[in-house]
């Protein structure tokens, strides 16, 4: 396996995939902690001598050109944060990475504008990796929140250039292997988040592994309902309610701690403005609907953090963009800081809410820059995007 040190780049023009999907509100940047997570190897780079040209992603356009989906924001946050021009790409991303110097980078447009990008034809992912190849000497993968999607900027392009994994990447991995392989005990895993359906194969893996299991967030409410709980208007999916009973039961046979909210935070309607009401989980009206696990519930869960030596959370309590609906995720997030092991913050939501509720990153052990991706090596899945570059 090729190292980042190892790499040769002086002088060169090297492809550098990140992972700039960072959430926009009118074309405002409201979170940059991914552009900042890539800092330490674009400025490794420049400072060995290469050039950059740097693809990433942003939201899912589908192969369609979405003005509000342009990178051209992250261009000038990233320019911002580095203290240098960052030129942003044009009608001829070609000719301006030719004429690149040292020092200087381009980034290109949303690689998901191009269809071939994220297409399940071989063929097609191949031609377009083809044309991203033309444009450097090397490649560095650094995009750890997509290394889970076999897209031509992701799995395709590394087999065609000298290439190595960036600083995030390897540090990504290594903190999942210390999570998976041998974890401090007791271990503890807090999922939230809106689907279970989207974490049901990490929950199954996990249960061989973890000492206590708290679940929040949307998810609860798949769970309560396969309990034989009322859960009002609350978001359910019955579909799932099959499988999630077996895990329950697969939970107790294993001697899991599995952890369930005891009361909810519930509204009339999914709305900042909604009056809020505290209910027991037996208690939730057919008018009403959960949007967060209750102040009882917080400080359970809490309480079976504050046990753990090793702590993984990945997705809010409840609907933390709404103060009102905040105080579960909050208190879940300031217990994870006085953790004295190693705690994980699973990235995607989990990594905005802490930010908007006015943690810092050094309050957390490491924050991930990849939920799905972080999910999928949890769940014991290959990630495509490891794989291409030999972790």
């Amino acid at each position: 396996m090729s190292s980042l040190e190892s790499l040769d780049i002086a002088g060169k023009r090297i492809f550098l995939r990140c992972d700039l999907n960072v959430p926009l509100k009118d074309g405002v940047i409201t979170d940059d902690g991914r552009i900042r997570a890539s800092l330490p190897t674009i400025n490794f780079l420049l400072k060995g001598g290469a050039s950059l040209v740097i693809g990433a992603h942003l939201g899912r356009p589908k192969g369609e050109v979405k003005p509000e989906l342009s990178l051209a924001p992250v261009a000038l946050r990233l320019s911002e944060l580095l203290g240098r021009p960052v030129i942003f790409a044009g009608s001829n991303p070609a000719e301006q990475a030719t004429s690149l110097s040292a020092g200087e980078i381009l980034l290109l447009e949303n690689l998901r504008f191009t269809a071939a990008e994220t297409s399940k034809d071989e063929v097609e992912r191949a031609e377009f990796a083809k044309e991203l190849a033309s444009l450097a000497d090397g490649y560095v993968g650094d995009g750890f929140g997509a290394v889970h999607r076999k897209h031509a900027s992701v799995f395709d392009l590394p087999a065609l250039l000298p290439h190595a994994p960036g600083f995030l990447v390897s540090a990504e991995v290594e903190v999942l292997k210390k999570l998976t392989q041998d974890p401090q005990r007791p271990y503890g895993v807090i999922l939230g988040g809106a689907k279970v359906s989207d974490k049901i194969g990490v929950i199954s893996n996990l249960l061989e592994k973890v000492n206590v299991l708290a679940i929040g967030g949307g998810m609860v409410f798949t769970f309560l309902a396969a309990q034989g709980k009322n859960i009002g208007k609350s978001m359910v999916e019955v579909d799932s309610i099959p499988v999630v009973k077996e895990l329950i039961a697969r939970a107790e046979v294993l001697g899991v701690d599995l952890r369930l909210p005891s009361d909810i935070v519930t509204a009339r309607a999914f709305a900042a403005d909604s009056p809020a009401t505290i209910v027991g989980v037996d208690d939730i009206s057919s008018d009403q609907m959960g949007l967060d696990i209750g102040p009882e519930s917080a400080l359970d869960f809490a309480s079976a953090i504050s046990q753990c030596k090793t702590v993984f959370w990945n997705g809010p309590m409840g609907v933390f963009e709404f103060p009102a609906f905040a105080e579960g995720t909050r208190v879940v997030a300031k217990a994870l800081t006085e953790v004295s092991g190693m705690t994980v913050v699973g990235g995607g939501d989990s990594a905005a809410a802490v930010r908007l509720l006015g943690f810092s990153d050094s309050d957390f052990g490491y924050i991930s820059t990849g939920g799905g991706a972080s999910l999928e090596y949890l769940e014991g899945k290959a990630l495509p995007g490891l794989t291409a570059l030999g972790l």
